[in-house]
């Protein structure tokens, strides 16, 4: 359940990043004269009626103090006055970007739950870091606050339900394939095994690995919700699959030669075309290849 709700925040985290930065600058002085503790503080009141499930919220000095105890519904996590938090992500992050950022989720020292924090760094009209406004929302709230839709959330499941029945048929179809393939292995003799059926189940079985290897990336992707980097996926699913493509079709090549070298010899053009076809193909891979690896670099 942990890591699931981590990639869900890892999924919405710039939707919840935009939000309560958007609450931060319309409603705390930042680049203004005057800059102080208590308008800080007047300004978080008015973001509590927006963000009611909060941890903490608390204000850092320029060297990363905590001036005043933290304020939350909780009384017990109103603690914290004059502790050094100049080693937390979220202090250093806000004063290199010089702008709102959201945390990485981590174990609370509150409460030892998950939780993020975002903080925002507070300038005077002069451009000096006065200090940093800080908010810690639980992992659980934050996902609340970001979720979609009813209608959204429906669709969704719909959408991994439709993607499972596929993903079940593509498999029986895999599996339809695999026992066609090693069948005869299985049921007949080894001394009465024809070299032809044992190309023909080399061919069957590459297209079912093929099959399978497409199923099992749609259910990662679609169905579980594995988030790998978008542009990895395709390329290793498009050269999984092209590939066993082209082996497939050299070795049906391969058979026909052999075939019509022996029976008719006037039809090895179509065995010589169907080579071409599976240089071609080798070629296509190549270059796709050697463009996604120049686009890497």
């Amino acid at each position: 359940m942990v890591i699931k709700d981590i990639q869900r925040f890892s999924d919405t985290r710039y939707k919840a990043r935009a939000y309560i930065c958007y609450l931060f600058s319309r409603n705390l002085p930042n680049h203004l004269p005057g800059v102080s503790l208590a308008s800080i503080k007047s300004g978080f009141e008015k973001i509590s009626r927006e963000i009611e499930n909060f941890d903490a919220f608390y204000v850092l000095d320029e060297n990363g103090i905590q001036l005043e105890n933290a304020i939350s519904l909780n009384k017990k996590y109103e603690v914290g006055e004059g502790e050094d938090r100049s080693n937390k992500a979220y202090y250093y992050l806000a004063v290199r970007e010089k702008r709102c950022v959201l945390s990485d989720p981590y174990p609370s020292s509150l409460n030892a739950n998950l939780c993020v924090t975002a903080s925002v760094p507070i300038y005077d009209d002069a451009g000096r870091l006065k200090f940093i406004a800080c908010i810690d929302i639980s992992l659980e709230n934050i996902l609340t606050m970001t979720d979609s839709g009813e209608l959204e959330n429906y669709f969704g499941k719909f959408l991994k339900a439709v993607y499972s029945l596929f993903c079940a048929a593509l498999f029986m179809i895999c599996a339809f394939l695999f026992w066609h393939g090693v069948k005869d292995f299985i049921l007949t003799s080894i001394e009465y095994i024809d070299i032809e059926e044992i190309f023909s189940s080399t061919i069957i079985l590459t297209l079912a690995l093929a099959i399978f290897d497409l199923v099992k990336t749609i259910f990662e992707e679609e169905v579980i919700g594995k988030n790998h980097d978008e542009n990895s996926v395709v390329y290793k699913t498009m050269v999984r699959f092209i590939g066993s493509i082209i082996i497939a079709l050299a070795i049906e090549a391969l058979m026909l030669v052999f075939k019509f070298a022996i029976t008719a010899p006037e039809n090895i053009i179509n065995a010589i075309y169907l080579i071409g076809g599976v240089a071609v193909l080798m070629i296509a891979l190549s270059v796709y290849l050697f463009s996604v690896k120049r686009q890497e670099r």
